[in-house]
């Protein structure tokens, strides 16, 4: 079963930015790509645990803000080193405004 999950507003999220999520004691992060579309992925780096909200987001990419790496939000693929695991991806809706997140 599919629990959808309201992580915020479309509106919280500037156009090719992100924002941390976090829920029951995991952090995820919320994405709006060039095309207002939303997108959602593990938040954390695969190489150190770095928190990926804090990335430059740039089309369809996030690049971590220590060492650089980067991945495509959009299907979670290690873009470049030193990322080389890609990222969990969650599948996402936008419902009267608000962003919702299929967790579980």
């Amino acid at each position: 079963m599919t629990d959808w999950v309201t992580a915020c507003k479309l509106d919280d999220i500037e156009q090719e930015g992100a924002i941390r999520f976090d829920h029951n004691s995991r952090t995820y992060a919320i994405y709006r790509g060039p095309d207002d579309s939303v997108w959602c992925t593990a938040g954390l780096c695969t190489h150190e645990a770095i928190h990926l909200a804090d990335g430059l987001v740039m089309d369809f990419e996030v690049e971590c803000p220590k060492h650089s790496g980067a991945f495509d939000y959009r299907t979670g693929e290690a873009l470049r080193l030193p990322a080389c695991e890609n990222l969990r991806t969650y599948p996402t809706e936008i419902v009267n405004g608000e962003v919702r997140v299929a967790l579980g």
